[in-house]
């Protein structure tokens, strides 16, 4: 064989090894284990990172998940996140100052009410009404924020973020939530395997199922994200409004009653469809009891000295240490009222943020804002 051919040979071998080589190391969409299906004791089994595959599209997880008071600062990157009680709970919001949750949903991280987290606070006066509501299977909170305080585009209508996402990594990918309020122990942290959260339009709702029931699925439904908190987590909030509510069920999102009686299941049209503009049916706003309403300056009064982003120096983002100390418990606010039963309407559907209420979602048919156009841009 001539030196040339021998050449050729060889150049053709040695491109055949590179091809195979890059096939074998070409990224994947879907990780070995998903998110859903990953399980950490609080806190002596949560790793540094829940996410750690590599080659995958998305990259791979923004923070972290051990947070502590080493990492309790305005530029952690804390993903691990808490729903206890209506002055002790934590929403995802983007890391950086004018950000379109659409964009980043991957990349969210823990904003939270109360210290003891390791994550960043929301900040003083941020939050403009909430109500906190437990049910025989989920807790739920939704209120009206200023988001331009956690780092949302003041425009921005938003998006939802669950432990599923399209690739099964979750939105944010690492994403973890915890609460004590599935038992007795208040100091015992339980691992909410399915939740939702949705974000934007100066709104927010987040349902947190517990785990030992059922149809905690069904309850934290992650397939409706184009029809917003009015469908997926109806209330009754009140901008200015500071409440605490026991409450029954609500239907399983998509789950409604023809007037006939019968029951009959939504399927949401695909994104190429154009926006949602009308739903064959109204939400039912489950009954609620036993309600206590809030001074928010005393319910909150852990975030008066906080400041949005821009308004001071924020302090650089840390790294946790095992010595740090992670303080999740929670105490009630104190509360100046109570109010008896009350069955809603479904005029009351999630939290606009541009009225003086959470109302009405289905006018003539057609859908209005938060209920639909708002979550039209929301992505799984």
């Amino acid at each position: 064989m001539s030196p040339v051919a021998l050449s050729f040979s060889t150049v053709l071998a040695l491109a055949a090894a590179v091809t195979i080589s890059s096939v074998s190391a070409q990224q994947s969409t879907f990780p070995p284990t998903p998110l859903a299906d990953k399980h950490f004791a609080y806190p002596t089994e949560v790793p540094y990172k829940v996410d750690t595959d590599t080659n995958l599209i998305r990259g791979q997880q923004t923070g972290y998940n051990i947070c502590n008071s080493t990492t309790e600062n305005q530029a952690s990157l804390c993903q691990t996140a808490f729903i206890n009680s209506i002055d002790d709970f934590c929403l995802w919001g983007p890391k950086d100052p004018g950000s379109i949750v659409a964009n980043i949903e991957g990349e969210m991280i823990s904003w939270c009410t109360k210290p003891g987290h390791g994550s960043r606070l929301i900040p003083n006066d941020a939050l403009k009404g909430v109500q906190f509501m437990r049910t025989p299977d989920y807790v739920q909170v939704v209120g009206f924020i200023d988001q331009t305080k956690i780092n949302m585009a003041s425009d921005d209508w938003g998006g939802e973020m669950d432990p599923h996402g399209a690739d099964l990594r979750g939105n944010p990918m690492g994403g973890l939530f915890y609460s004590n309020s599935f038992g007795t122990d208040k100091n015992k942290f339980t691992q909410v395997i399915e939740w939702h959260n949705f974000m934007g339009g100066n709104a927010f709702c987040l349902k947190a199922c517990d785990p030992a029931g059922p149809n905690a699925a069904h309850f934290c439904e992650h397939r409706f994200d184009r029809i917003g908190c009015a469908y997926n987590a109806p209330n009754n909030a009140q901008n200015g409004t500071f409440e605490a509510c026991k409450g029954d069920n609500q239907d399983f999102p998509g789950i409604y009653t023809l007037p006939d009686g019968t029951v009959a299941t939504y399927t949401q049209p695909p994104e190429d469809a154009g926006s949602i503009q009308t739903m064959p049916y109204q939400p039912k706003v489950p009954a609620s009891s036993e309600c206590e309403t809030f001074t928010s300056s005393v319910l909150f009064a852990a975030l008066a000295s906080v400041t949005a982003p821009g308004d001071a120096t924020s302090a650089p983002a840390s790294t946790p240490t095992a010595g740090g100390s992670s303080n999740a418990n929670t105490s009630g606010g104190s509360g100046v009222s109570t109010r008896g039963t009350g069955t809603g309407t479904g005029s009351a559907q999630g939290a606009q943020g541009t009225s003086n209420d959470a109302e009405t979602m289905v006018v003539s048919g057609v859908v209005t804002l938060f209920g639909v156009v708002f979550s039209a841009m929301f992505f799984a």
